[in-house]
């Protein structure tokens, strides 16, 4: 049987190119800080309808113009203090990243219906093979290069939603999967279905029925933990201007009203400490101090030294001992932190690249601390959008996370609520609460339904005393996370990759055989 002909665009070239612009600004409305939720699926179609029918050319520049255009505002944070080069430079890379997918979303729709020309192999099979394609390309742009950058998952759009309580199944991943093949098959089904005939409707309902209806998946609880957390609102930005020790009073000082109050641990965000309480003597004789007057141990973070080596480290800190427990930060950001391959930026743009002037190590071991036998998950800062830091703490045994983050050269930006939105979303996947602590705001304590149970308003100093629900028992999501994007990612590229061989065996097949008299192939643009 001869192959059948390649879709039709949906759209003329220019008109897609202007449905992808608007694609890009609806999709960051799905995120905080207005965070309208619903708005990820609006974005997502418009995708798209854009790339229906495409040719490999056309799809790049499409997708390279939502990409562009999603990332330019997303991020638009970044040029708060580093300008306009380093923001540029982000959104164009992924933007290539999201041009380079497009043609293989658009290739799906070409080679799909070629082969499997049923009205519900289009409903059904070519909206899982949309989603596990863009899933594919979520989980690339996470890891590469450096660590990747996975900080606009479409799955992290739901923190706030109903939806979000999947991601305790599926994972992030899962849930972007989910979503897309929704969007998908209803573009389907009002593109190639009859729209009376419910039965048509049924792949796209049976994705909504499973976004809207499956509930979180239930952890133990097991107990409570009584935690203190200071808020300093020092000047702990890469360029406030500051004084020695002047972040270290402030968190002092935002700590005072703890002293004499009965808690298990008190927690200081990102950068409490402007030196090395490991090398440091005064320091290291404040925070004992501290845990002494408190009666109870810290969980401090600094920049500290060992050999050659600078690391961004959190320390449980109890008084006469010291750092009992370290963890250095797993990912530290490229471009922020350190400098990869800085021979070669340093050539392009030698004033920027001299301002960062740490060159953070990336740490080895474990984001887990054993709090008197109760386990504490950790992420540092940007490492909370790296999936694999946060199963490792559950996988060893955290019964609540602390986040300690600094988002002070972010100030007045969308940055910190994205980021605090990560922060949401992981508590749901994990069945974890989450203390979410930063120097400048905005921090917060998060049940592990997703729901705020304290609280502190950015750009001021405070303190919160919470008791936080503790819970046992790991979820899917940190149990089969892996192998669910092993096999949406690589599976889905495997299967594309198969229809591409099955399609060229076709063509071959076909062009020795003579067609019969009055017939053609569409070709798409």
């Amino acid at each position: 049987m001869p192959l059948a002909a390649a879709p039709r665009p949906l759209l003329p070239l220019w008109a897609a190119v202007l449905v992808s612009i608007v694609g890009g600004v609806v999709l960051d409305l799905a995120y905080p800080s207005l965070g309208w939720w619903p708005l990820a699926f609006v974005g997502v179609g418009l995708s798209l309808i854009a790339l229906i029918g495409r040719s490999a050319w056309s799809a790049l520049l499409v997708g390279f113009v939502f990409g562009a255009t999603f990332y330019l505002v997303h991020i638009m944070w970044i040029t708060r203090y580093l300008g306009l080069v380093p923001w540029f430079a982000l959104a164009g890379l992924e933007a290539i990243f999201m041009a380079v997918g497009s043609i293989l979303l658009t290739l799906v729709y070409r080679w799909m219906p070629r082969l499997f020309p049923s009205r519900w192999a289009a409903l059904i099979a070519t909206p899982l093979l949309v989603a596990g394609i863009w899933t594919a390309r979520e989980l690339f742009m996470g890891s590469w290069p450096y660590t990747g950058f996975p900080w606009a998952r479409i799955g992290m759009s739901q923190s706030e939603s109903p939806l979000a309580q999947v991601a305790s199944w599926t994972g992030v991943a899962g849930l972007t999967f989910l979503m897309v093949a929704f969007t998908a098959a209803a573009i389907e089904w009002v593109r190639i279905g009859r729209l009376r005939d419910l039965r048509t409707a049924l792949p796209a309902l049976s994705a909504a029925a499973v976004l809207l209806l499956v509930p979180a998946f239930p952890t133990t609880a097991a107990g409570t933990l009584t935690v203190g957390s200071a808020q300093g609102n020092g000047p702990s930005g890469y360029f406030d201007p500051r004084e020695r020790n002047d972040v270290l009073r402030a968190q002092l000082e935002a700590s005072a009203p703890l002293l004499g109050e009965d808690l298990d641990v008190l927690l200081w965000p990102e950068g409490g400490l402007d030196s090395d309480p490991l090398t440091n003597e005064g320091t290291a004789r404040t925070l004992d101090a501290l845990s002494e007057r408190v009666d109870a141990p810290l969980i401090v973070n600094a920049a500290t030294t060992r050999g050659d080596d600078t690391f961004n480290t959190s320390m449980l800190w109890v008084a006469g001992e010291g750092a009992v427990q370290i963890h250095d930060k797993t990912n530290p950001v490229p471009m922020g932190e350190y400098v990869p391959d800085r021979w070669f930026f340093e050539a392009l743009a030698p004033d920027l690249i001299g301002l960062i002037q740490r060159e953070y190590t990336p740490g080895t071991n474990p984001p887990f601390f054993d709090l008197e036998g109760i386990g504490v998950g950790l992420a540092i800062c940007f490492d909370v959008i790296y999936d694999e830091v946060i199963w490792t703490g559950a996988q060893d045994g955290a019964q609540v996370y602390m986040f300690q983050t600094n988002n002070a050269d972010f100030r007045d930006t969308d940055e910190n609520l994205q980021q605090l939105a990560f922060a949401r979303m992981r508590a749901v996947e994990t069945g974890r609460s989450v203390v979410n602590l930063s120097t400048v705001g905005t921090s917060q304590v998060i049940a592990p339904d997703g729901t705020t149970i304290d609280g502190l308003p950015a750009g001021e100093a405070g303190h919160m005393l919470t008791e936080v629900p503790l819970r046992t028992g790991l979820t899917p999501a940190v149990l089969a996370g892996p192998w669910v994007q092993a096999v949406l990612g690589w599976g889905s590229l495997i299967l594309l990759v198969g229809l591409g061989i099955a399609v060229g065996v076709g063509t071959r097949r076909d062009a020795k055989t003579p067609a019969p008299a009055g017939t053609g192939v569409a070709q798409a643009d």
